[in-house]
């Protein structure tokens, strides 16, 4: 194993609250393997890099030697985890979690290492713990501490709903913990209530409670809001190798280093020596192809990554684009109407929209098909007709 020192250095790479360090120190200092554990009940989300930060940090405990349990939620699917509501969730049908289970353990594997990865469902303990079970379970908490919790303040405070059954999830997720005496769980920053009941639950059980270590959520390509489809600022695990390196490459300098330190497997000492190049003068732009083709090997693969590249030499640095081109600066949130228009690409925003639906308006290369796109923060080519050129630079 890496020393203690090493591997706290590797461990809180990009993290956003350890609870707390010393203990994980300690857990160090027994030098065995740890017990990790990650859960996530599968609701078959559709993955972007965003949802990939936690399974990278898992992947790094896996490096360092430590028992990794992937942990799928069959059983706590089924009553809806309430972080982040601010209504009743319907339940997962039986079928609908074994379906997506699949799914889960497809998407897991593009970044664990499956020979050290143990899969679990939460089912095979929280079925057998019947009515006598779960009321035991329930007298671990009271009313007034589960009304702490700030979403479910926030519905009690509006008179929204709170199912009884919502009560319980929180400490069905802490009962996992109990389950697997998991030394370590990671969760994203809203788990943080969920999280430290598996710390109380272990407690009353007599266990060492775990550590709680918790991952920032990941900012999308605006450079502002966290990663999301609904804010249309994503990048696909799924997304082309083309489409994956434009997106990468339309990111701000600033924000690339960030998705280095949550993204990359690249060693801290190889990243910092990038940051001081970058420093001395290097093109940070050498530095985020780096980047790009890293992500796009992971998902796709090298010939993958190197075809991307090679494609987006093609079109910015050898004359498949006019050598000069007007340049222009806009602030993030402009209507793409308004862009083309105040970019002198058409005459109104009237024609600008007539153009798109004639597909004569072409995004970095790509045929631009949607009237409401809204540029995130990046660099971008915009094309109209077979003459008209723009530089972009949305901030």
């Amino acid at each position: 194993m890496a020393s203690i020192e090493a591997a706290l250095a590797e461990i809180k790479r990009g993290v956003e609250e350890l609870i707390p360090e010393d203990e994980l120190i300690a857990k160090l200092k027994e030098n065995r393997p740890l017990r990790i554990k990650l859960g996530a009940d599968p609701t078959a989300p559709d993955i972007h890099l965003g949802h990939t930060v936690i399974l990278n940090k898992l992947r790094a405990f896996q490096e360092l030697g430590h028992e990794v349990t992937f942990l799928i939620g069959d059983f706590t699917g089924m009553v809806g985890d309430p972080t982040g509501k601010n209504a009743t969730r319907p339940p997962l049908t039986r079928e609908d979690v074994l379906r997506n289970a699949e799914t889960y353990k497809e998407q897991v594997f593009k970044i664990l290492d499956p020979a050290k990865t143990q899969i679990r469902f939460n089912s095979e303990w929280l079925s057998e713990l019947g009515a006598e079970g779960m009321i035991r379970l329930a007298a671990n908490q009271t009313v007034a501490r589960m009304l702490e919790r700030d979403d479910f303040k926030k519905r009690y405070a509006n008179g929204q709903p709170i199912a009884i059954h919502e009560f319980m999830y929180p400490l069905l997720q802490g009962y996992d913990s109990v389950a697997l005496e998991s030394d370590v769980e990671l969760g994203g920053t809203d788990q943080k209530f969920n999280l430290l009941m598996g710390r109380e639950l272990q407690k009353s059980n007599g266990q060492k409670p775990q550590v709680v270590l918790m991952m920032p959520l990941l900012v999308g390509l605006d450079g502002v809001k966290k990663m999301s489809k609904s804010a249309h600022n994503y990048i696909g695990v799924s997304d082309s190798p083309s489409d994956m390196f434009g997106k990468i490459m339309s990111i701000s300098d600033d924000l690339m280093w960030s998705y280095y330190e949550l993204l990359s497997f690249r060693p801290l000492e190889e990243v910092a020596q990038f940051k001081e190049e970058v420093k001395s003068g290097k093109n940070p732009r050498d530095v985020k192809i780096l980047l790009a083709k890293e992500i796009i090997a992971r998902f796709h693969s090298e010939a993958d990554a190197d075809a991307a590249e090679q494609e987006f030499i093609n079109r910015f640095q050898k004359g498949a684009l006019p050598d000069e081109m007007p340049e222009f600066t806009f602030e993030a949130g402009i209507a793409i109407a308004n862009l083309l228009k105040d970019a002198e690409l058409v005459s109104s925003t009237s024609d600008a929209l007539r153009m798109i639906r004639q597909g004569a308006v072409k995004l970095d290369g790509e045929k631009l098909e949607d009237t409401k796109y809204e540029p995130t923060a990046g660099e971008y080519v915009f094309q109209v007709g077979k003459r008209k050129f723009a530089r972009v630079t949305v901030k």
